[in-house]
């Protein structure tokens, strides 16, 4: 933004310590003038000269003659101090905002890896120091999120679209051959193309938050969810159990839709071979609703359960291929909990699979529940 030069802080700073000094010593020179000469008689007055003041008392005219100048050079004085002082006291209290203004400018540039680490006891401007460096600690990490991300998504998209044009140029170049197969490895590939699509453009719709909030029960959209992959479940030998009770809280129908099956999914998809079973219960807690969706399957690290929310990120290899995914699948999980102001917590079980916790921010069961 182009604006208008001015005078920098400091200089003002500087003026209005030198113009506060100078007030000061005007107000003290006038007390002097209005407790003290006041008082000084206009005329010359005799005493006896057995007085202990012997002598011609002196006038009000020979005092202020004595005095005016030396009024004058105090204030001169003052001046010089205060000009001189103010600037100085300005460039030391001003020099962390320094600091802070060179620091915004190197992450205008780019530079996010400078931190402003300000040294001393803590005030107003230690304060804004320590919220800037948690400011760029914060979108450093998110650029760089951002930058893996799309890395990541070009790499995925690339994919499907480099299968897509091995087969078309296989295609080309042996007309004789069975066109059926080809069809069917394209529709594949296609499909997993749009799939990937939609779920980049779900993530970055819930990582806005550019959706409508309303009441909303997540012991339903469990509900919901689990009738929905209940096919899934029994084709791949999976039982699923659900329980809890209402739990109200505010959001999107949709994306929470959206959550839920993508955990219940996963658990069915990241399962024994046989007889797997995924438990999806929802619960109130002080405060705050849960929905808890836990599996059986493979033993996890901790390590490797703390990653699973990148994306494009796998725990183990899917059993059931028929369902391979995006692999974004608890990314939009975890960026829609936040976009609720919700906590995600994911741990590995002992017994094999993982307990993945969402939990939201509860309100008062609405009327028409």
């Amino acid at each position: 933004m182009d604006r208008a030069p001015g005078l920098s802080v400091r200089l003002k700073l500087t003026l209005s310590y030198a113009g506060f000094l100078m007030l000061a010593g005007v107000l003290l020179l006038a007390a002097v003038w209005v407790f003290l000469l006041r008082y000084v008689p206009e005329r010359a007055m005799l005493f006896n000269p057995d007085d202990k003041l012997n002598g011609v008392f002196p006038v009000r005219s020979v005092l202020l003659e004595v005095f005016a100048p030396r009024a004058a050079a105090v204030l001169a004085f003052l001046l010089v101090f205060g000009l001189l002082g103010g600037w100085i006291l300005a460039g030391r209290m001003l020099a962390p905002l320094t600091r802070v203004t060179n620091a915004t400018r190197m992450a205008a540039n780019g530079r996010l890896a400078h931190r402003i680490r300000l040294p001393g006891r803590k005030d107003e401007f230690r304060e804004l120091a320590d919220a800037f460096d948690t400011m760029l600690a914060r979108l450093e990490a998110h650029v760089a999120e951002q930058q893996r991300f799309a890395a990541n998504a070009s790499h995925e998209l690339r994919t499907p679209l480099a299968i897509s044009k091995t087969l078309l140029d296989v295609a080309r170049t042996d007309p004789s051959r069975a066109t059926g197969e080809l069809i069917d490895r394209l529709h594949a590939v296609n499909t997993r193309a749009i799939d990937l699509t939609e779920a980049l453009l779900l993530l970055s719709r819930a990582d806005q938050r550019s959706f409508t909030r309303e009441h909303v029960d997540l012991s339903l959209i469990a509900e919901e969810a689990t009738e929905t992959l209940l096919p899934l479940a029994e084709k791949h030998g999976v039982t699923i159990e659900t329980s809890g009770d209402v739990t109200p809280t505010v959001g999107s129908q949709a994306l929470l839709l959206q959550l839920t099956t993508n955990l219940v999914h996963n658990a069915i998809v990241h399962n024994l071979p046989e007889q797997g079973t995924v438990w999806v219960r929802t619960s109130v807690r002080p405060g705050t609703v849960a929905l808890t969706v836990e599996n059986t399957g493979e033993t996890l690290t901790p390590e490797l359960v703390s990653t699973l929310t990148e994306p494009f990120r796998r725990g183990t290899e899917r059993i059931h291929t028929d369902h391979a995914g995006v692999g974004l699948g608890l990314a939009i999980v975890k960026t829609i909990t936040h976009a609720h102001d919700g906590t995600l917590t994911i741990t590995p079980r002992s017994a094999g699979g993982i307990r993945i916790t969402v939990e939201l921010p509860a309100t008062t069961p609405h009327a028409e529940w």
